[in-house]
């Protein structure tokens, strides 16, 4: 009897772990933005965390160049996960895919194309979100198994390459990342993006630097309602 309690209480821990790194397809249509943090302390953001989600928006990215990213995403994973998609971002070799992972990544976002982390992630059934300029490029990446393609940098091309891009390859998801903000997001969804990467357009250094962690919050429910979400 003892030997299957504990199995049973392996299996019930290996079911909690599964649920806390998948990542919920749901939870991204509900807010379609990824919000990138990058070189933020471990303090600020596990005050950023819960007022990210109280706000109403559901995804965010850890970029693995942020000092002590691994344990932040450990963190998020093991407290933060409920309403929330929590991912690594900058992941540019196998290590940091590993490292990624091995804390809990929930999805995968890389600023370059690299056919074997592609194909290693969608193997997993782990999203990946590649970026890339070209159509070819993008392509490629979304051949690979790639489950939205990151556009960057994003303004520098603006929402008409988005809607000039989806004419002949229509089934590609895209996510335009760089210079995205409360101003042109809509823009970029009228185009056709599936998503928007936004780094330090949305987390706001000065409101940060203040912790005014209201403010922030308000601020963060400002691109909400910009996505026509009732927060």
């Amino acid at each position: 009897m003892k030997s299957l309690r504990s199995d049973k209480q392996k299996f019930m821990h290996h079911l909690s772990l599964m649920e806390k790194t998948s990542f919920s397809q749901e939870l991204f249509k509900k807010a379609p933005i990824v919000g990138i943090i990058r070189n933020l302390s471990f303090e600020e953001v596990k005050q950023i965390l819960p007022i990210y989600r109280e706000a109403g928006l559901t995804t965010i990215e850890i970029t693995m160049n942020t000092p002590g990213a691994e344990a932040m995403i450990r963190y998020a994973v093991e407290t933060e996960s409920e309403g929330l998609n929590i991912g690594a971002g900058t992941v540019c070799t196998k290590e940091d895919l590993e490292n990624a992972l091995d804390a809990g990544a929930q999805f995968i976002v890389t600023p370059v194309i690299n056919k074997k982390i592609i194909k290693h992630c969608a193997k997993k059934g782990i999203p990946i979100f590649p970026g890339g300029f070209t159509p070819t490029e993008l392509y490629n990446a979304w051949s690979y198994g790639a489950a939205m393609v990151k556009i960057y940098p994003a303004t520098s091309l603006g929402p008409d390459y988005i809607r000039d891009l989806k004419a002949p390859l229509n089934n590609l998801k895209v996510l335009p990342t760089g210079g995205i903000n409360l101003e042109n997001m809509q823009e970029f969804l009228n185009a056709g993006a599936d998503g928007l990467g936004i780094g330090s357009q949305l987390f706001d250094k000065k409101l940060i630097q203040e912790k005014d962690w209201s403010g922030l919050k308000s601020y963060f429910e400002k691109y909400v309602e910009k996505l026509g979400i009732l927060a």
